[in-house]
C-alpha cells in the first residue's frame, strides 16, 4: 500500500488489503445496478500482498487475447446463497435463460440444484444496488420470501415461493407503491410488517401482511417519521424522525400516543453525528435484543467513528460493545436465534472480524486460515451447525462454501462467475493519499497484467487509465472486491483507479461531514489529486485519462468534463445529475440543502448554479458518453436531456444512450451488455485500447440513441440491424 502524506511528499510501502462495507444514508443517491458488480490491511503489515508477487509471472499482451463481453459480463451471476433455517437446503440466485432466478439444492448435494422460480423478465435480486441482502427463508424452511422490481423503478412487491411445488405468489400487488419488509420474526412466522411508500409520498406507512391469508392491513399511518422499528413480537416500538436542529430523534411508543403518533423521546443524534445512525438504520444494525428491552445501535457521540452500543430503553443508558479509532464499525454478526452480538467488523483497507462471543472465535480463526480473501458469513442454520461463508479477492471470482462447525469442515459450493475461473486476472492494489487538510483517501489501482510483470502495482511505462467515482456519495465507498468491470477494462488495456474522497462511507463523521457544500469543490479536488498522483508516479499517461461514474459518480464525471476540461480525455456518465438547482426539489430540501446547497434562497440557488455542470457544458472539449434510464426516480431523465442538448449546441462530441425500460442503473442483461459494448468502442476511440466491434451485442436491448450515434464506430449500423429507434 502506498501511504502519501501531505499530497505526494512521503512514500512508504505497506500491505495489501481486501475489504468491504456497504452503507446507506438518508436521502443520498446510490449507484445504479449497471455498476454494482464493482466494487482495507492494517498499516502494521510490511508486505505488499498476501501472495508473493514473484510467483505470478506475466508475459506480453499477445498472451492475453481479447475476452468476449459475453464471457466477462455474462448475464446474471451466481450469488447470495442462504441456508434454510433447518439446515437442509441452500438457496441462491443464478441465471435461467439469462434472467436471474432462485435456485434450491440439498445442502449435501449441490449438484441436484433446480430453479424454483422461472421469471422471463426482471428476475430475482439477491441484493439491492447497495449490496444489502433482500430475500430470506421462511422459518418453516419450505418457502422463500423475496422482493421484485419489474421495471427498474424501485417499486418493489413482496413475493413468496414454495420451494417444493414452485407455486409463486405476489403478496402485495398494489400499483404505484414501493413495499419493503421492515420486520419478520420467528415469534410470528406467518406475519410480516412492511413499509409502504405510495407514488409521490416521501415517508412510509406501516402495514401488517399475513402470509397465509394474504390479509394486508394498515397498522401505522405515517405522521412525519422517516422510519419505524418493531420488536421481536412485531410490535411497533420506535419511530425515527428528523429533529428541528437537523439531527435525528428516536421516539418510543407507549399506550398513550401524542397527537403525532409518537411518545417518549429516548435517543437523540446531533446533526454532526448523523452518519453513524443513518448507517445503522440501513444496515439493519438498529435492532432489539432477545428481550426487546435493549436496542443495538451505532453511536458516534463523543467520538469520530461509529461504535456499536446498546441502549437501555427504560433508562436510556448506553453500553459500549465495539469501536475502532480509525473507521466506523462496518458489520455485526448476531446469533441466529438468540440475536446476541457475537462479532464485529472494522474496515480500514481490509475488513477484520473480531469475536465478542468466544463461542465462535475458533470458527472465525479456522475460516480465516482456510482461504485467502475477504471473509463474510452470509447465513446460519437455526441450530448454528452450518454456515454459508463467502471469500472475496480482487483477482478471482467470489467463492462460496458450506462450513460445518462440528468438524470445522468447509465444502465448496460455487463461484460467482464460473466463466472467469482459471484466468490470469489483475489485482486491485491499495494506496492512501493524505490531503492537505488531513483526510486519508483510501483508494485502489488495477493494471493490465502485461504492463506490470512483477505485480507490484507499477506499470513498466505509463498506461491509459479509467478513473471510477462511486455513487452515493455517503452510502458507498471504494473497496476491494471482485469486479468484472475491472477485469474487462484491464483486458482492454486500461488501468483502473477506484477512488474514495471526502464524504465516502465508513471513515468517520469528520470525513463524512467534510462533504458539506463541497460537491464540485473539495470532493472534486480529492479526485483530481489522485489522478495527479498517478501521473506523477508514472502510472497514468496524462493524455489518456478517462472518468467514469454513476449517480453521484455521474455528477462527478460531468464536473470533470465541464469544469476541468483539460484533465480528462473523455467521460462516461451514467444517470448523473447535471443541474443541482432543478435536481434538489426532488429530494428533502431541508436536509440535502445543508449538504449540497439550499434551492429556497437566492444565495443558495446561486451556489447550486456554480456547482452545476450544465452551466459549464459549453466548456467541454472532449468526447462524452451519457447513459440514462427513462424510469429513473432518483435522477430524472431531464437531468441528462438538458445537458446533452446544451453540449450538442456547443459542438461537443456527445453520445446519448437511453433505455426506456430502466431506472437508476441498467439491470436488464441485454441492456447492460449493449451499454458495455458501446462503452468499450467509445473508450477505444478515446484512449486507444482494445475493443470488440459492435455487431449483435445490442440486439434484444431497448437501447435508443437520440444524439451522437455517428460518434461511435459501427453503432448506427448495429441500431439499424437491431431495428432500434434512432434519434437525430
Amino acid at each position: 500500500m502506498w501511504i502519501l502524506k501531505q499530497r505526494f511528499l512521503k512514500l512508504e510501502i505497506k500491505g495489501k488489503g481486501l475489504g468491504g462495507t456497504k452503507m446507506k444514508t438518508v436521502g443520498i443517491l446510490i449507484l445504479g445496478s449497471v455498476l454494482y458488480v464493482l466494487i482495507g490491511c492494517q498499516p502494521e503489515q510490511s508486505k505488499l500482498t498476501d501472495n508473493v508477487a514473484a510467483t505470478r509471472q506475466f508475459d506480453t499482451v499477445a498472451d492475453f487475447p481479447i475476452l468476449p463481453l459475453e464471457r466477462l459480463m455474462a448475464p446474471g451471476s451466481f450469488g447470495t446463497p442462504l441456508i434454510s433455517p433447518d439446515g437442509r437446503l441452500i438457496s441462491w440466485i443464478a441465471p435461467l435463460d439469462g434472467i436471474p432466478n432462485l435456485y434450491v439444492a440439498p445442502a449435501d448435494d449441490i449438484a441436484a440444484a433446480r430453479p424454483v422460480t422461472r421469471f422471463t423478465e426482471g428476475g430475482v435480486r439477491g441484493t439491492n444496488v447497495s449490496g444489502k441482502v433482500i430475500y430470506q427463508w421462511h422459518y418453516d424452511s419450505l418457502r422463500v420470501i423475496f422482493p421484485m422490481d419489474y421495471d427498474g423503478d424501485e417499486n418493489w412487491d413482496i413475493h413468496i415461493v414454495d420451494v417444493e411445488t414452485g407455486e409463486e405468489r405476489n403478496l402485495t400487488p398494489v400499483p404505484d407503491k414501493k413495499v419493503e419488509i421492515i420486520a419478520y420474526g420467528r415469534a410470528k412466522p406467518d406475519d410480516l410488517l412492511v413499509s409502504v411508500v405510495t407514488f409521490g409520498q416521501s415517508n412510509p406507512d406501516v402495514y401488517h401482511l399475513n402470509l397465509a391469508s394474504g390479509e394486508f392491513a394498515l397498522v401505522q399511518k405515517n405522521e412525519g417519521s422517516l422510519a419505524y422499528l418493531a420488536d421481536n413480537d412485531l410490535n411497533i416500538r420506535l419511530s425515527i424522525s428528523f429533529s428541528d436542529e437537523g439531527g435525528l430523534d428516536l421516539y418510543q411508543f407507549s399506550t398513550a400516543h401524542d397527537a403525532s403518533g409518537r411518545s417518549e423521546l429516548i435517543y437523540q443524534v446531533a446533526p454532526e453525528d448523523l452518519p453513524a445512525l443513518t448507517t445503522a438504520v440501513y444496515q439493519g444494525i438498529i435492532r432489539f435484543d432477545a428481550s426487546s428491552e435493549h436496542l443495538y445501535i451505532y453511536d458516534a457521540k463523543g467520538r469520530d467513528t461509529a461504535a456499536l452500543v446498546t441502549v437501555d430503553l427504560d433508562t436510556g443508558e448506553l453500553q459500549l460493545l465495539a469501536e475502532d479509532d480509525r473507521v466506523d464499525i462496518s458489520g455485526v454478526m448476531y446469533h441466529p436465534t438468540r440475536g446476541t452480538v457475537q462479532a464485529y467488523a472494522a474496515n480500514w483497507i481490509k475488513t477484520r472480524w473480531t469475536a465478542i462471543d468466544q463461542d465462535i472465535a475458533a470458527d472465525l480463526d479456522a475460516l480465516a486460515q482456510m482461504k485467502d480473501g475477504e471473509l463474510a458469513v452470509l447465513s446460519r442454520s437455526d441450530d448454528d451447525s452450518k454456515w454459508i461463508v463467502q471469500y472475496t479477492s480482487s483477482d478471482e471470482p467470489v467463492s462460496f462454501y458450506l462450513y460445518e462447525r462440528e468438524n470445522k469442515n468447509s465444502s465448496f459450493l460455487f463461484t460467482s462467475t464460473p466463466q472467469l475461473e482459471g484466468l490470469k486476472l489483475s489485482r486491485l492494489h491499495p494506496f492512501v493519499l493524505t490531503t492537505d487538510d488531513g483526510f486519508d483517501l483510501v483508494s485502489y489501482l488495477s493494471l493490465p497484467p502485461w504492463t506490470d510483470p512483477d505485480d507490484d502495482g507499477r506499470p513498466d511505462q505509463p498506461v491509459p487509465i479509467v478513473v471510477f467515482v462511486h455513487g452515493g456519495p455517503s452510502d458507498e465507498r471504494a473497496q476491494i472486491a471482485f469486479g468484472p468491470i475491472v477485469h474487462w477494462l484491464a483486458n482492454r488495456g486500461y488501468g483502473f483507479l477506484y477512488v474514495n474522497f471526502r464524504g465516502s462511507a465508513g471513515f468517520g463523521k469528520a470525513y463524512m461531514n467534510a462533504q458539506k457544500m463541497e460537491w464540485g469543490g473539495k470532493m472534486h479536488q480529492d479526485v483530481l489529486d489522485q489522478v495527479q498522483w498517478a501521473i506523477d508516479e508514472g502510472i497514468a499517461d496524462p493524455d489518456k485519462v478517462a472518468i467514469l461514474g454513476g449517480s453521484y459518480g455521474g455528477y462527478e464525471a460531468l464536473v470533470g468534463m465541464t469544469m476541468t476540461p483539460d484533465v480528462f480525455a473523455c467521460g462516461i456518465v451514467i444517470v448523473g445529475p447535471s443541474n443541482l438547482e432543478s435536481f434538489m426539489p426532488h429530494w428533502d430540501e431541508d436536509r440535502m440543502g445543508e449538504t449540497i446547497g439550499d434551492p429556497r434562497t437566492e444565495e443558495g440557488r446561486a451556489f447550486l448554479r456554480s456547482r452545476s455542470p450544465i452551466n459549464f457544458a459549453q466548456n467541454t472539449r472532449n468526447p462524452v458518453l451519457i447513459g440514462q434510464g427513462a424510469r429513473d426516480s432518483r435522477v430524472p431523465q431531464e437531468q441528462s436531456d438538458t445537458v446533452v442538448e446544451k453540449m450538442r449546441q456547443a459542438g461537443v462530441e456527445v453520445t446519448y444512450i437511453v433505455y426506456p425500460d430502466e431506472g437508476h442503473g441498467f439491470a436488464k442483461p441485454a441492456n447492460n451488455m449493449s451499454f458495455f459494448a458501446i462503452t468499450e468502442v467509445f473508450l477505444g476511440k478515446c484512449l486507444g485500447g482494445r475493443y470488440e466491434p459492435i455487431k449483435n451485442q445490442i440486439e434484444g436491448s431497448s437501447v435508443q440513441v437520440p444524439v451522437g450515434a455517428e460518434h461511435i464506430p459501427g453503432l448506427n449500423e448495429a441500431l439499424i440491424k437491431a431495428e432500434n429507434v434512432l434519434g437525430g
